[in-house]
């Protein structure tokens, strides 16, 4: 027998901005991200979610404007394609088609650059559309949501839905710059920020608890008001964190049994199927981090003062702990619409052994291999309880830190 073995390595890079008025004459962070390796004038095909098109009318006009200002740099192909965001782009795969149209028609080629304006579903889809055209065109995210910002455009992965599952079909493509502009934020509705700043939560639950009790301290006050100075300071760590994590925890492709970033995510990606997505996805991440924090402190990791911060500070953020879908056909983990189904599937979307991420203290996770479903259904009633009966919990008094406070820079 004869063999030939083949090993090597391949490094990535790519780089988050931060700013605000990214499509202004005088923010030169887009051109310079094209420029760096543009023999010339570099293809550009920007597609835009159309409700951030809708809500931002002069936005197209502005980018074109932009584009022939820096016309030595970069030259659009056509003008912005716009496409529906929400699950919408990723439940119907005609949207991805229109995609790769598109780069046909424009000649779109490896060293052209799809950039993609909108939230993390929206990101996902057209990121997906770029990492198969071609075999992978430079992909420039600029995220607009929360959800999108501080999670998941800053990292690896795309996908689009089938078979009534979550990123079924999908690649880990870098991007090659991520583009993040915060005056998209101020358009969105409260709810919308809560939302995402459920993703931020979870990473500071198994990353950083001061991060978490940053967030702890605020959450009252982010639950009313539109604190900008606060809510840059999140999206800023937990991107931060996400990023670290992906480039230095050694698998960043996910080729093992590990996924520590989808903490709370197996109910997740359940809850906003059977509510046909009337939770946003951070709303249904939040509901199952409060599931996992329970089943963690039931079984004896988490303590119970740290179980009652946690699902305080998701109620303090106004994020709903519990819905009915959640306790549907709980009898029969295989029932196609019990909750306990997306273990089933989280382990074959993952492979291998089933890993699940589950809390040992505020900062800390801890993998488990196992789970015991007569737990999980006490969790599942506990979170019911307290949803019945809210006064059971009660607001953490803020500690010491002032809400202005620059914790990580």
């Amino acid at each position: 027998m004869k063999v030939l073995k083949q090993n090597f390595s391949v490094d990535y890079h790519y780089d988050i901005y931060f700013t605000k008025g990214l499509f202004e004459p005088d923010n030169s962070i887009f051109a310079n991200v094209v420029e760096k390796q543009a023999g010339g004038p570099a293809k550009l095909l920007i597609v835009i979610d159309e409700r951030i098109a809708a809500t931002l009318p002069t936005l197209c006009e502005q980018i074109e404007s932009y584009v022939q200002l820096h016309s030595q740099t970069m030259q659009l192909c056509e003008k912005p394609l716009c496409l529906p965001g929400g699950e919408s782009i990723k439940n119907d795969h005609h949207f991805v088609d229109t995609i790769y149209e598109h780069i046909n028609i424009d000649g779109i080629c490896r060293h052209s650059y799809v950039v993609a304006i909108g939230g993390g579903a929206f990101l996902d889809a057209v990121g997906f559309a770029a990492a198969t055209a071609h075999r992978g065109i430079r992909l420039i995210r600029i995220p607009t949501t929360v959800l999108s910002q501080d999670d998941s455009g800053v990292g690896v992965k795309n996908g689009i839905n089938y078979f009534g599952k979550k990123n079924y079909i999908g690649t880990f493509a870098p991007p090659y710059a991520v583009l993040n502009d915060y005056n998209f934020l101020a358009s969105l509705e409260l709810r919308d920020w809560l939302s995402g700043i459920a993703e931020a939560v979870k990473v500071s639950l198994i990353k950083d608890a001061r991060l978490f009790h940053y967030i702890q301290s605020n959450a009252a006050l982010l639950a009313t008001e539109k604190k900008e100075d606060v809510l840059y300071e999140i999206i800023w760590r937990s991107a931060e964190l996400h990023m670290k994590h992906i480039g230095t925890q050694g698998d960043p492709f996910e080729l093992g049994s590990s996924r520590p970033l989808d903490f709370g995510h197996w109910a997740a990606h359940k809850l906003e199927q059977f509510t046909n997505y009337r939770l946003r996805h951070g709303e249904a991440v939040a509901i199952g981090l409060a599931l996992d924090t329970t089943y963690s402190c039931l079984i004896g990791l988490l303590s119970s003062e740290e179980w009652h911060q946690v699902l305080t500070t998701l109620d303090n953020l106004n994020l709903t702990l519990y819905v009915p879908e959640l306790s549907q056909h709980m009898e029969n983990p295989e029932h196609p619409d019990s909750i306990f189904k997306g273990l089933i599937e989280f382990r074959e979307h993952l492979g291998g052994e089933l890993t699940l991420m589950m809390l040992q203290e505020i900062g800390k996770g801890i993998e488990v291999h196992s789970v015991d479903f007569d737990i999980y259904r006490k969790a599942i009633a506990t979170l019911q309880d307290l949803f019945e009966q809210k006064q059971n919990l009660m607001q953490i008094p803020s500690n010491n830190r002032t809400q202005q406070e620059h914790l990580w820079r």
